[in-house]
């Protein structure tokens, strides 16, 4: 078992950070950790890196407890915090040495540092001071360090902050890589990043976990209405379409043809009275597209295409933490 909590509570003062969490985390895969601000996403991160100890409960790291083996964890995990903190003045290829230095590493450190600026596409920039450096080419410097001791679980906080489109695709790929033989836990803000890379994610709110499963399978938890897309071979009147049971609006669409080079369709296309394009909502639950087919036999018309929109995670996220 890579990472295992029970009962893990946090105290802050007055404020509970953690309240009783409990979470197993098997080894490999990549786990998305989503919360709002001040949710606990953090604090719990760095209780399994051992940087905080929890106010009670118990958590261990590849069999090793934070509070009891601790060092022993430290040589499991590599932890990338969110404000990624660096020695500025110093190179980078000097800071990655000092970091392998801290781990004892047998072998040759310079060729182990030489491979982690190659990984995270540091090699332009390794005869920069780290105070010289952007933010997006500092996040790859907090990677490499994460990482320069090959550990079995990277924790890494907010790790494409401040990455440009360019660097962020570089840097999702080297994380998907990695999640094929290592344990990855990363808390983000971006939701399309948790449902391109992430095999599970974990919702924390107010302290507490509210979700927890594949990011597939999460995505159907949201009770918001369900949208089915349909393109007939020939204009369809919207009052004909109303008649279906279960639609409670429709919308008239494009041709994935028509939005590509023109865009989507304006605000006041749902006002167009016939169309072969439609978006159907229904009631949440409720699958129209059996009504759909049926209706279009009755009507001599043929369905060219038709299928329901996924819930996006961001909607399963929103509505799970606004209670």
């Amino acid at each position: 078992m890579s990472i295992l909590i029970s009962n893990i509570t946090k105290i802050y003062g007055s404020q509970k950070a953690l309240d009783s969490v409990s979470l197993e985390i098997k080894p490999g895969g990549i786990t998305g950790l989503l919360g709002p601000n001040g949710a606990g996403k953090s604090t719990l991160m760095k209780i399994l890196s051992c940087f905080i100890p929890p106010t009670s409960g118990d958590a261990s790291v590849c069999g090793f407890d934070v509070l009891e083996q601790s060092i022993d964890v430290r040589k499991k995990v590599g932890y990338l915090p969110e404000n990624n903190p660096l020695y500025l003045d110093l190179y980078v290829r000097e800071f990655l040495g000092f970091i392998a230095g801290t781990h004892h590493l047998n072998g040759n450190i310079a060729a182990r540092v030489s491979d982690m600026i190659e990984m995270t596409g540091l090699q332009s920039e390794m005869h920069k001071k780290l105070g010289a450096l952007s933010k997006g080419y500092r996040q790859r410097v907090g990677l490499a360090q994460a990482m320069i001791h090959d550990p079995e679980v990277l924790i890494l906080d907010e790790p494409t902050s401040g990455l440009d489109p360019n660097q962020l695709i570089e840097i999702r790929n080297l994380i998907t890589e990695l999640g094929k033989t290592k344990t990855v836990i990363m808390s983000t803000h971006i939701m399309q990043e948790v449902e391109a890379i992430c095999n599970r994610a974990v919702i924390i709110h107010k302290g507490h976990i509210i979700a927890n499963d594949s990011t597939q399978n999460l995505q159907h938890l949201a009770t918001s209405a369900v949208i089915i897309k349909v393109e007939f071979n020939t204009p369809v009147h919207a009052s004909a379409l109303k008649a279906i049971s279960g639609v409670i609006k429709l919308t008239a669409g494009e041709s994935n043809e028509h939005q590509a080079m023109n865009g989507p369709v304006p605000s006041n296309g749902g006002q167009t009275n016939e169309s072969r394009y439609w978006i159907l909502t229904s009631a949440p639950g409720t699958d129209i597209r059996a009504d759909v087919f049926q209706f279009a036999v009755e009507k001599k018309h043929t369905v060219l295409s038709l299928h329901r929109e996924e819930q996006r995670l961001e909607e399963v996220f929103q509505e799970l933490t606004k209670k």
